[in-house]
Protein backbone atom coordinates (compact mmCIF):
# COMPACT_ATOMS: atom_id res chain seq x y z
CA UNK A 1 0.00 0.00 0.00
CA UNK A 2 1.68 3.23 1.13
CA UNK A 3 5.23 3.65 2.30
CA UNK A 4 4.25 5.23 5.61
CA UNK A 5 2.65 8.29 7.14
CA UNK A 6 2.52 11.44 5.03
CA UNK A 7 3.30 14.84 6.50
CA UNK A 8 0.48 16.97 5.14
CA UNK A 9 2.29 20.22 5.96
CA UNK A 10 5.24 19.14 3.83
CA UNK A 11 2.96 18.18 0.94
CA UNK A 12 1.12 21.51 1.19
CA UNK A 13 4.37 23.47 1.18
CA UNK A 14 5.74 21.51 -1.80
CA UNK A 15 2.55 22.23 -3.72
CA UNK A 16 2.81 25.96 -2.88
CA UNK A 17 6.48 26.04 -3.97
CA UNK A 18 5.60 24.38 -7.28
CA UNK A 19 2.83 26.93 -7.90
CA UNK A 20 5.17 29.83 -7.04
CA UNK A 21 7.83 28.48 -9.38
CA UNK A 22 5.32 28.10 -12.21
CA UNK A 23 4.12 31.68 -11.69
CA UNK A 24 7.71 32.94 -11.63
CA UNK A 25 8.53 31.18 -14.89
CA UNK A 26 5.40 32.61 -16.51
CA UNK A 27 6.32 36.13 -15.38
CA UNK A 28 9.90 35.67 -16.57
CA UNK A 29 8.64 34.67 -19.99
CA UNK A 30 6.20 37.56 -20.10
CA UNK A 31 8.28 40.40 -18.62
CA UNK A 32 11.84 39.17 -18.28
CA UNK A 33 14.37 40.84 -20.50
CA UNK A 34 17.97 41.60 -19.77
CA UNK A 35 19.25 45.14 -19.62
CA UNK A 36 21.14 44.53 -22.86
CA UNK A 37 17.98 43.40 -24.64
CA UNK A 38 16.14 46.50 -23.42
CA UNK A 39 18.98 48.72 -24.63
CA UNK A 40 19.02 47.08 -28.06
CA UNK A 41 15.27 47.48 -28.46
CA UNK A 42 15.48 51.12 -27.39
CA UNK A 43 18.30 51.79 -29.86
CA UNK A 44 16.33 50.17 -32.67
CA UNK A 45 13.25 52.25 -31.83
CA UNK A 46 15.33 55.44 -31.74
CA UNK A 47 16.93 54.60 -35.08
CA UNK A 48 13.54 53.91 -36.67
CA UNK A 49 12.14 57.19 -35.29
CA UNK A 50 15.10 59.17 -36.61
CA UNK A 51 14.83 57.51 -40.04
CA UNK A 52 11.14 58.36 -40.18
CA UNK A 53 11.78 61.96 -39.16
CA UNK A 54 14.54 62.26 -41.78
CA UNK A 55 12.05 61.37 -44.52
CA UNK A 56 9.45 63.87 -43.37
CA UNK A 57 8.62 66.68 -45.75
CA UNK A 58 8.67 70.08 -44.07
CA UNK A 59 5.89 72.44 -45.10
CA UNK A 60 7.14 75.93 -44.30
Amino acid sequence: MSEGPVNLNRVRKQKARAADKARAEENAARFGRTKAQKAIEQAQADKARVALDDHRLDKD
